[in-house]
């Protein structure tokens, strides 16, 4: 039985969807004025994994994301200038030209680290008929009021608002990050369409005037579009709990009168020395500079190893980055690949998987899925999966070394662990047979040619040259390990 935290309630509860065996998920997807940075990581890969989870038990899944190309302003509420809108002027270019630059940048990060697309990416700019729409009925409900070419939603007016960040409407005073607006019948009312002066570049004909969405109206109005009136999952970052996702709420339940999202999911973020990560405050790495291997940095890093770090903790948990942590998840991460290698080796030359698996692997991949799931089931446990899936490799190595009749089944149920639930749920072993795994920038292929080409050798007697070939590995990172079978390799 599935069981996930829910923000709305601030509890574990069991998992139903709205509809039997089909989940839509929402999920708040980056504004797009700059390359992502590691705290975009944490939050996409997480909800990447539960994605394939959900898949994974047979959930039927529309898995929705936005890109966020206007109306999110620089101070996160109603205030200053579109964080788009001033990129685009600090460039001199086009605000959509930033816009494409940056989603495309967005999605080749998060291709390299094996993040699904999304079944529909819409993007705020695309969707303007239908958060004029939303407005105009929130006002005919009696929720919004227009001053001037503003509108604003009246929070006085839904009796629900802070049910999501356990705010109350008398405390809110502090919490709202705004001047002083004489327009507003209360300070923690919020614009859900804003006025645009002339010079202003991002801006569409309303019954308002001319003029741009609000940065949370966005969200309600495609959320509701694709997979509404009710959501079977909302996700997003845990700072937007208030207000963007308390104002998602209040628009969408106010224009249709029925619960907009049944499960709240929010990530923690990143820290850097017990600090939030992020732009602001200019302790942040991007993903392609950490690609790269870029200052503080002390080597490129694989996609995966971020990927596996992410994993590490679990979703709702801080994760703090630094060199040391990213070393540890590489050392983790390929000890798990070289197992796959070690036994897609052997599977390569064992024959046929059909027939009959012994006992003692029967009983370990069943307890090894039993105990995956397990974890996953409680609220999407990625830290305890991965010790399931690395307690495993170190059985499969186990069972490599005391056993030299281990067939073809045998060795094809226990790759069938690894492809289900290393590479399908977690999506951490895409690199395991590339060139790429562990770092070597050799590709397999290679390695096991020059251990056929020392097996040669050392028939032949020339035990120097062998020696040679083997040092040559070693020095590389490659080590070299004779058995019964032949020669397996490793790295160091």
């Amino acid at each position: 039985m599935l069981r996930v935290y829910n923000s709305l309630g601030r509890s574990k509860q069991e998992f139903r969807p709205v509809r039997e065996s089909v989940v839509g998920i929402y999920v708040c997807g980056p504004t797009v004025y700059a390359d992502c940075h590691i705290g975009h990581a944490k939050s996409y890969v997480s909800f990447d994994v539960i994605v394939r989870y959900l898949r994974h038990l047979a959930y039927r899944v529309r898995y929705v994301q936005n890109i966020t190309d206007v109306g999110h302003l620089t101070d996160d509420a109603d205030q200053g200038e579109d964080k788009i809108g001033r990129r685009a002027r600090e460039m001199g270019i086009e605000p959509m030209e930033v816009a494409e630059r940056y989603a495309r940048s967005y999605f080749d990060d998060m291709d390299a680290l094996n993040v699904l697309r999304p079944d529909i990416s819409p993007r705020a700019s695309g969707h303007i008929p239908e958060q004029i729409a939303l407005v105009e009925s929130l006002i005919e409900r009696g929720h919004a009021y227009e001053v001037d070419g503003n509108v604003y939603f009246d929070v006085a007016s839904f009796p629900g608002y802070g049910k999501l960040s356990g705010r109350k409407l008398d405390e809110m005073m502090e919490g709202v990050r705004i001047d002083p607006n004489e327009q507003k019948r209360h300070p923690a009312d919020f614009a859900l369409w804003k006025r645009a002066e002339p010079a202003h570049l991002m801006k569409w004909k309303s019954p308002w005037g001319e003029g741009f969405p609000g940065w949370h109206v966005e969200c309600s109005a495609m959320g509701l579009k694709y997979l509404g009136p009710t959501l079977d999952i909302h996700g997003g970052g845990l700072e937007n709990i208030f207000p963007h996702h308390e104002d998602e709420i209040a628009q969408a339940e106010g224009a249709t009168g029925e619960q907009f999202a049944r499960y709240w999911l929010h990530n923690n973020m990143v820290t850097v020395e017990g600090q939030k990560m992020g732009k602001s405050l200019g302790n942040f790495i991007t993903l392609k500079a950490a690609f790269a291997g870029a200052p503080p940095l002390t080597a490129p890093v694989r996609p995966m190893v971020i990927r596996y770090f992410v994993l590490t903790s679990h979703y709702r948990s801080p994760l703090d980055f630094s060199q040391e942590a990213l070393d540890a998840a590489s050392k983790g991460l390929q000890r798990i690949e070289e197992t796959v290698r070690r036994l897609r080796r052997q599977l390569s030359s064992a024959g046929s998987t059909e027939g009959e698996v012994p006992e003692q692997v029967r009983a370990l991949v069943s307890q090894t899925r039993d105990g995956f799931l397990t974890e996953m089931d409680e609220d999407f446990n990625t830290a305890g999966a991965l010790g399931r899936l690395s307690t495993f490799a170190r059985e499969v190595n186990r069972l490599l070394d005391e056993s030299s009749s281990l067939g073809g089944p045998a060795l094809g149920a226990m790759d069938g662990v690894f492809q289900e639930l290393g590479e399908g749920v977690l999506g951490v072993l895409r690199d395991a047979e590339s060139g790429e795994a562990g770092g070597s920038g050799l590709e397999p292929q290679l390695i096991e040619a020059l251990i056929d080409t020392r097996r040669r050798l050392r028939e032949a007697k020339h035990y120097e040259l062998a020696d040679g070939i083997r040092d040559r590995l070693a020095s590389l990172g490659i080590t070299l390990k004779d058995g019964p079978e032949g020669t397996s390799w490793t790295h160091a």
